[in-house]
């Protein structure tokens, strides 16, 4: 259902820390101007956690607004209040998303069991269908394969795909083997992106596609050809650029590097999320440079 570059947008504030609705507008048509095969508005680059649920939601309906159906838009989603969540996928479906990312819940560190009873509490009365997000970085909580296999197998026509951010590529492989070859599988990780889909991943929901959409659109273009000498050469002038994103806590850096390649793209950020440190920037600078973006 879903492939290729899919940035996880970063969420534009005004000077008075409003969501600037109209430079929103303006990235979304940049990426999809430039390729982005579909778009996932308020996920944790986008400060999900940071924005109330009214400008959660305004941003999405903004989102697919215009976007007018010539990409698909993934909602971010998730909660770990398995009511809000089932909440969260109605407001989604009512603010016009096509599909759902949901992570597991956060924090309260429920076993497997709580993991699937959570998602098959979502399944019962889901209006979308669910992208599952494993990132177990910030959740602390991993989806484990023989679970995603399980929540897959039991409701098949929700949970259409996986954004892996688990850093465990051999998972490739494992979900291929129990949820089939078929079932798509998006890599979490810019960086491992290229081994990701040599072992059978189809996309990638992206932090350095807001800066470099059209090179990730490339990247991803020619892995599905199977030219991996072009994807090899794409992954090595990128490399870089997805190193120096991470180089301070995100989205600091993909903000400011926005700044650099879009220079009319506002500067806010809320907290506990900081602007970068002085080194970070000049790691994003001297990525932008070698990947010829500025």
């Amino acid at each position: 259902m879903f492939s290729g570059s899919i940035p996880a947008l970063v969420t534009p504030f005004a000077a008075d820390a409003a969501v600037d609705a109209e430079a929103y507008r303006a990235l979304i048509d940049w990426q999809v101007a430039e390729g982005s095969s579909a778009l996932v508005p308020c996920g944790t680059t986008g400060e999900a956690a940071t924005l109330s649920a009214e400008e959660h939601f305004a941003a999405v309906r903004v989102c697919a607004d215009q976007v007018a159906g010539r990409v698909p838009v993934i909602a971010g989603a998730g909660s770990n209040d398995t009511r809000v969540a089932a909440d969260n996928l109605r407001r989604a479906k009512q603010a016009g998303a096509d599909a759902a990312l949901m992570v597991p819940p956060y924090y309260n560190r429920p076993s497997q069991e709580g993991i699937f009873r959570h998602f098959a509490a979502l399944a019962e009365q889901a209006e979308l269908p669910i992208v599952l997000y494993n990132v177990p970085a910030r959740t602390v909580t991993d989806i484990l394969p023989a679970t995603l296999a399980r929540i897959v197998a039991a409701f098949p026509e929700i949970f259409v795909a996986v954004k892996d951010a688990s850093g465990a590529i051999a998972r490739v492989s494992q979900h291929r083997a129990s949820c089939g070859a078929g079932f798509v599988q998006l890599s979490g990780n810019d960086d491992m992106a290229l081994a990701f889909n040599a072992m059978g991943g189809v996309g990638c929901i992206s932090v350095s596609a807001n800066v470099a959409p059209r090179l990730c659109a490339a990247f991803q273009a020619a892995c599905a050809a199977g030219d991996y000498a072009t994807a090899l050469a794409l992954q090595d002038r990128l490399y870089p650029l997805h190193d120096a994103l991470f180089s301070d806590a995100s989205p600091g850096p993909v903000k400011y590097a926005l700044s650099r390649v879009r220079p009319d793209f506002p500067v806010g950020i809320r907290l506990p999320m900081t602007w970068p440190s002085a080194e970070s920037q000049r790691a994003v600078d001297a990525a932008l440079e070698h990947a010829g973006l500025v």
